[in-house]
């Protein structure tokens, strides 16, 4: 994560990762999902925590699954279904399920069909939103299997590229593929220029935006560092790339990409032809490869190993300390976290405290 979304060391607080799972598996029991799916819901949380991608984490996300249940608009208890069904293929509907306890039993169902055909494709329609795209890209890892993850729908975020009205959302893709003795290979990236999540990590922190994140109401690009402004309806956000000649129609295209194998192709429609549409209507691609449908694993997991470690042993560049590749910074920093507590920021604790008390929860948490 960017220095600029880091907490405060004055407004950090501390936090073993037991306490904060214990406290957000009650959170999620109290909004009515079962005992297994609470705890599979806190799971990909706190994996997201842990990985220092804290957008995806309890300090933006539970807050907002708590208000969305409350407003009755996610079903915590959903009847998934099967609508088509192939060897290698399904489409589900989610029933306004949430994505952190649905998407994980879509990526299992694909584990299945790629274990006895090779490869597995789930996509499922009708869903909410699914947290980090890596927790569900990284549950092939231990089958020897490389795992792929999509999500696209609503509310509108992106302008495309020259255009003045939002036709996507942050629409982003994960993929993760294992090794050996190295960190396993885990991308995970939006396909606007920064996360959507991370604008409120920076209005929590009070980070500027870079040049080339967002537009003017009217679709200019905004090309100098500026404050997020406070009213959503004053900026869009744009696709990786920023401009046409820093090639933000690679970042549109890859947009494009999710939304028809996440919407479209489940069936659902692409989301901005969704108007009446409850906020949050999300499509979901998840995708399975065999590892030995294509090689033999252990040489794939070797010549990964070799791959990986090349690429971390690059001479680095004048200023700047080494080069990493996607995937090992997050383990780094997983293992000081396990070690030494998760920093919260205090205004997210301070939320939990008034939530346990709304709730008539009993947290154990640290004050603020």
């Amino acid at each position: 994560m960017l220095e600029r979304f880091f907490v405060p060391e004055e407004d950090r607080i501390y936090v073993d990762q037991q306490q904060m799972r214990a406290a957000a598996e009650a959170i999620f029991r109290k909004m009515g999902q079962t005992d297994d799916d609470a705890v599979l819901s806190a799971d990909v949380l706190m994996l997201s925590d842990l990985r220092g991608c804290e957008s995806h984490g309890v300090s933006n996300m539970l807050a907002s699954y708590v208000e969305q249940y409350g407003a009755g608009t996610i079903n915590p208890r959903p009847n998934v279904r099967v609508i088509r069904e192939s060897d290698t293929t399904a489409t589900l509907d989610c029933d306004t399920g949430l994505g952190l306890h649905v998407a994980p039993k879509a990526m299992e169902m694909a584990i299945e069909k790629a274990d006895k055909h090779g490869m597995g494709t789930v996509i499922m329609n009708n869903g909410r939103h699914l947290g980090m795209l890596a927790y569900h890209a990284m549950l092939p890892i231990k089958h020897d299997m490389i795992g792929v993850c999509m999500t696209a729908g609503n509310p509108m975020s992106m302008l495309p590229t020259f255009g003045a009205e939002k036709r996507f959302s942050t629409n982003p893709w994960a993929w993760a593929a294992p090794a050996n003795k190295q960190p396993p290979f885990v991308m995970d990236f939006a396909t606007t220029q920064v996360a959507g999540n991370k604008l409120r990590l920076a209005s929590r922190v009070g980070a500027p935006m870079a040049p080339g994140w967002i537009a003017k109401p009217d679709g200019t690009p905004i090309m100098e560092e500026t404050p997020l402004p406070a009213n959503r309806d004053d900026y869009h956000m744009l696709p990786f790339g920023g401009t046409r000649d820093q090639g933000s129609h690679k970042g549109y295209g890859f947009a494009a990409v999710c939304e028809i194998l996440c919407d479209v192709l489940s069936g659902q429609g692409a989301g901005f032809l969704m108007p009446q549409a409850p906020p949050g209507v999300m499509g979901h691609f998840v995708q399975v490869y065999k590892v030995d449908a294509f090689t033999d694993v252990e040489r794939f997991k070797s010549d990964m190993d070799d791959f990986l470690e090349g690429l971390a042993n690059t001479k680095p560049a004048p200023g700047h300390d080494r080069v990493v590749y996607p995937g090992l910074p997050e383990a780094e920093e997983t293992e000081i976290r396990l070690r030494d507590g998760i920093p919260y920021h205090r205004s997210v604790i301070e939320w939990f405290h008034s939530i346990s008390n709304e709730l008539e929860l009993s947290l154990d948490l640290p004050t603020a």
